[in-house]
């Protein structure tokens, strides 16, 4: 294999793997700030222990997931000198603003502040440990927007000029307020809450089966953590909506990849299930329903969407001969995916929260225990929308200005990137395995009583 491709995998790899816990910091981070919120302001002693002991469960299984985070994100920082050095030389200038805005201003806000919440119990007033876990969650999220300015410049580019053959920025607002950004960073904030909340339904699943002294407590996360996902899950619905009818303008590649549609109709169907024959540039068969992706970009049964073959040749009139269609297989089908994942979500987020709003959990018993076996949904639906999100733009790693075969360092062998490659894969599978026991010992040993209510 070539490095390019090599590196393609490596970056993938390591950038899935490291968005599995993403979503959960910046979801769960605001879940332990809303449930310190309520453990301040309760006035009823019972509640106070409990809702102390609740913060320390979930704040534990943070602290890991957190962890975890950190280790694999720093090497992803390492890939752009090492694998794509010719990147980093182009878009330097710009790319570095961000990330170091990320580090400065958010990546050492929340790791300081954490620290102080750990350790700060006892030490703390109530009130101030309640806002040290608030200020984590603000730079939990605000870490997650400056890397979206980053990537939504490599989707979108903004407020830059070519200078001497790299990029420069000229308008430092204009890449902070890209639209691309609103779309990407809404999407990946909502779909964190909907990460979270749905893990806090699956551990409050396996107590309330299992821990008969922690029912009480884990009957109310589940309530809360059903609303949670709820709100989660609203969100990405919405957020996804309108950003799809913002890639009508800004990447329409893209968009008609998604529905592997190859000719501009109007009105545009969507296609349920296709075979796609992308070596004819057609779908050999598709159950489509009429008019439904014009609806979904324009509001209305009609307008015109234009097809991958229109737009592969108006690329090629602006920037010359090659294949500017992205894998509209994978695209489709993740898509798909990440709808099917979604839709599954709701239901069984709808199905437990009204057990335990009836005050009933235990009435579909079969309900909680399939529930765990059900956490990889939002992972799924995550990991699908990423690759949406980055093959979608392919083949530019900056839509046009840099293709991804020009970035690629040029000194780079395929024996060094298959090293690290499989180095890096290794050591995630076994820290994933450590803490995955970790997190699962931590739940089974840990009780959550309230001594003050029969259960």
């Amino acid at each position: 294999m070539e490095p390019l491709l090599l590196s393609r995998w490596q970056f993938a790899i390591t950038t899935t793997y490291h968005f599995l816990f993403v979503p959960i910091t910046l979801g769960l981070s605001i879940f332990l700030a809303l449930l310190e919120t309520c453990y301040v302001r309760t006035c009823k002693p019972r509640w106070k222990a409990v809702g102390r002991r609740l913060i320390r469960f979930f704040g534990t299984l943070f602290l890991i997931n957190f962890a975890m985070g950190v280790v694999t994100g720093i090497v992803q920082e390492f890939h752009f000198g090492m694998n794509w050095s010719e990147y980093s030389r182009f878009m330097g200038d710009i790319f570095g603003a961000p990330l170091a805005m990320e580090a400065l201003t958010a990546f050492f806000l929340e790791s300081t502040f954490l620290g102080i919440w750990v350790f700060g119990w006892d030490r703390l007033s109530e009130k101030l440990h309640c806002a040290c876990i608030w200020i984590v969650a603000i730079g939990s999220n605000l870490s997650a927007f400056w890397i979206l300015v980053a990537n939504s410049f490599m989707q979108h580019p903004v407020g830059f000029a070519v200078q001497d053959g790299r990029a420069v920025m000229t308008d430092f607002l204009a890449l902070i307020t890209n639209h691309y950004v609103v779309g990407e960073y809404s999407h990946t904030l909502f779909s964190g809450i909907a990460t979270a909340g749905f893990v806090i339904l699956a551990a409050s699943a396996w107590k309330i089966l299992h821990d008969e002294a922690s029912r009480y407590a884990f009957t109310q996360t589940l309530k809360a953590g059903a609303l949670f996902t709820m709100i989660g899950l609203a969100g990405v619905m919405g957020s996804g909506h309108l950003h799809a009818q913002y890639l009508a303008e800004a990447n329409p590649m893209k968009l008609s990849s998604m529905e592997a549609l190859w000719e501009t109709a109007d009105p545009a169907p969507f296609a349920i299930v296709a075979d796609i024959n992308e070596e004819k540039s057609r779908n050999d068969a598709e159950l489509a329903v009429p008019g439904v992706f014009s609806f979904m970009l324009y509001n209305k049964p009609s307008g015109e969407v234009k097809g991958i073959n229109q737009l592969q040749q108006e690329y090629q009139k602006i920037y010359g001969p090659g294949d500017y269609r992205p894998d509209v297989r994978g695209l489709f089908w993740s898509f798909r995916i990440m709808i099917a994942a979604g839709a599954l979500m709701m239901l069984i987020t709808i199905a437990a929260g009204a057990l335990a709003f009836l005050g009933r959990p235990l009435a579909c018993p079969w309900l909680l225990r399939i529930l765990p076996f059900l956490l990889p949904l939002p992972f799924i639906a995550n990991s699908v929308g990423w690759y949406i999100a980055e093959a979608g733009r392919q083949p530019w790693i900056v839509v046009g200005l840099q293709r991804t075969a020009e970035a690629v360092s040029p000194n780079l062998t395929a024996g060094e990137v298959w090293l690290t490659m499989i180095g890096f894969t290794v050591l995630y599978l076994v820290l994933a395995a450590i803490a995955l026991y970790i997190a699962l010992r931590y739940i089974r040993q840990t009780t959550v009583a309230d001594e003050g209510r029969n259960v």
